[in-house]
């Protein structure tokens, strides 16, 4: 399948190319610079168009209608000499539904395509898209969200005037998801989709957010990036950090038994850590009420002991790195590892809640 993009060097367009490589999907380009006779060229054996090109940020009036309007009146005037029933899904903007330069040049746009559908029964898909974030939008230029990733990753100011005004936005991944989608079931007519899902978030929280994701690094304790517009929002605030900035220290705590490094830190799921032993060294030697653990020796041999702190009943175990095996420790039962090997033993650790100096839930015990 071969297909073209036009504004393949936008925002959108830099990432659609890439999910259509990954597919294996062949795709030929229009941006800014080239003519009509290079968009004829350019639609020669095409199977299906995106017409991602557009101006936002024009420095005169005048060039929304250019770059929105006549040339999309232009593509339906190629498409429509062709003929051949090229779909195409063109992104139009919310702003459509506004009266002013930008939105009557997408209106405009939109009824062009409207017209090549019901003229040549060209399928078309028409997206009007609200806020669209992700990987490679480009800063200071007509995304808040790129905006305020890009300052923050890099320590420059960010200038909020609305705080409580909302922002509808929506994910470049889900955005293209469903560009893809499209492709492979071209519906006839016009259709008028939505990209979901959909987030609403004021600018003030907005900020607040990717603020504190670049905190996280200090206090260790991460966002919960694992869904929704948060796991988005983290995704895209990473793609803003320069090489330099792909790494970030930690403290280390060193004694006569080895090393302790915290990791991560949750807000509901507790920390990791891990630790390391030298020979014949034991680390431990207490008991919790409520807080429980997770053990995985990574290098070398452990032996675990345990002992109930009422009854008095005792049990070890031996794990090896050889052969993964998670130790969890109880409540009420006293607990302590010994590096058993010859060389030293690395381990990796999980508890189910952030280390509180104040109430350590962590009673030394004789085991």
């Amino acid at each position: 399948m071969k297909v073209l993009i036009t504004g393949a060097n936008g925002f959108i367009g830099k990432n659609l190319c890439v999910h259509l490589r990954e597919r294996g999907i062949e795709s030929v380009s229009f941006v800014r610079g080239m003519t009509q006779a290079d968009l004829a060229a350019k639609l020669e054996g095409v199977e299906f168009i995106f017409h991602l090109a557009g101006v936002n940020r024009p420095k005169d009036e005048s060039e929304f209608i250019i770059g929105n309007t006549s040339l999309t009146q232009s593509l339906c005037e190629l498409i429509r000499e062709s003929g051949r029933k090229i779909p195409i899904l063109y992104t139009s903007s919310i702003q459509a539904e506004i009266d002013n330069p930008y939105g009557q040049s997408k209106r405009e746009a939109e009824e062009a395509l409207l017209q090549l559908e019901k003229a040549a029964g060209i399928p078309v898909y028409i997206y009007r898209l609200p806020n669209v974030f992700g990987k490679w939008s480009r800063p200071n230029y007509n995304s808040v969200v790129a905006t305020f990733c890009h300052n923050i990753a890099n320590d420059l100011p960010i200038h909020i005037n609305f705080p409580d005004a909302i922002l509808t936005l929506v994910y470049i991944d889900d955005v293209v998801r469903e560009f893809m989608r499209l492709l492979e079931d071209r519906p006839l007519g016009v259709v008028w989709p939505e990209i979901t899902p959909q987030y609403e978030i004021t600018v003030g929280e907005l900020a607040a957010q990717i603020k504190a994701f670049k905190d996280s690094r200090n206090s260790m304790i991460i966002e919960e990036v694992g869904q929704g517009v948060t796991r988005a929002l983290y995704s895209t605030y990473l793609s803003y950090l320069r090489p330099a900035q792909f790494t970030y220290p930690l403290r280390s705590h060193v004694d006569v038994r080895g090393q302790f490094v915290e990791f991560l830190k949750t807000k509901n799921v507790g920390q990791f850590s891990f630790f390391t032993a030298h020979s014949g060294v034991t680390r431990g030697g207490h008991y919790h009420h409520s807080k429980n653990e997770k053990f995985l020796v990574v290098q070398g041999r452990a032996k675990f002991k345990f002992r109930h702190i009422e009854t008095g009943e005792s049990y070890e175990i031996l794990t090896d790195a050889a052969t993964p095996e998670v130790v969890e420790t109880v409540p009420g039962w006293s607990h302590d590892i010994t590096n058993i090997g010859n060389g030293e033993m690395i381990v990796l650790l999980w508890a189910n809640e952030i280390f509180d100096p104040q109430y350590p839930d962590t009673i030394t015990y004789k085991v």
